[in-house]
């Protein structure tokens, strides 16, 4: 089985003169962060320890140990910080998941017929999205909502997506 990481946040600029930096967390709770760590990087070649973090009005303020000066912090804008999955606390039950419990369960339709894989949950602003990974062609996106996906059993390993009938109807779409 494959180890899987999850992406929990996204180092910022620097912060001031003593190695401080802005840390964007994925998280509905930001201060949980700090229950998270060690972090490594995307390569997981390198790992990140919080010494001090404070808030600040849209995100953290963070200084990882080993990291004393404006210009080490510096060398860490656009690192993306994960940790293993088995970190996050167990979900109470199972109507409750992790958007990342997601990604590789089976999308299916409402009368069963296979339409894919999940690849990804993006939310570009507008709400999240599941991102499906047909067999063949190119992946397509669904709004993870009511009455789009009313099922999700991550124990099945799948969710049910209820597409409207010409969804991949795209002569309509070209007219």
């Amino acid at each position: 089985m494959t180890l899987k990481r999850v992406r929990v946040a996204k180092i910022g600029a620097a912060h001031g003169l003593r190695g401080e930096v802005r840390l964007f967390v994925d998280a509905d709770d930001p201060l949980s962060v700090r229950k998270l760590g060690p972090f490594e990087d995307a390569a997981g070649k390198r790992q990140f320890r919080i010494a001090a973090l404070r808030e600040a009005k849209d995100h953290l303020l963070v200084r990882f140990e080993g990291v004393s000066d404006r210009n080490e912090a510096e060398r860490l804008t656009n690192v993306e910080l994960y940790v293993p999955r088995e970190r996050f606390p167990e979900t109470e039950d199972e109507s409750t998941f992790y958007q990342t419990d997601l990604v590789g369960l089976r999308a299916e339709s409402v009368k069963g017929e296979l339409l894919g894989e999940v690849v990804g949950v993006p939310n570009y602003g507008a709400g999240d999205l599941l991102e499906v990974k047909p067999a063949s062609g190119a992946t397509f996106l669904v709004p993870f909502a009511d009455p789009f996906v009313p099922e999700v059993d991550v124990a099945a390993g799948k969710v049910v997506i209820e597409l409207p009938e010409d969804f991949f109807d795209t002569a309509k779409r070209d007219a």
